[in-house]
């Protein structure tokens, strides 16, 4: 199943485009795993995907 987090655009439209892409991509992992919200898993995706670019060097 894939989710599209359309209740959450808000939260990722102020995001890099690389971020945004990164934390959905890492939103629907967690969603995949279960027992979290949608809430929740965009939430820690955000928070996961900015670390990963910053440690890019972005």
């Amino acid at each position: 199943m894939k989710w599209t987090f359309e209740n959450f655009k808000p939260k990722l439209q102020n995001l890099a485009p690389e971020v945004r892409e990164k934390a959905i991509e890492i939103a629907q992992e967690l969603m995949q795993k279960g027992g979290i919200s949608e809430e929740k898993a965009i939430s820690k995706a955000i928070i996961e995907a900015e670390e990963w670019f910053y440690d890019l060097g972005g």
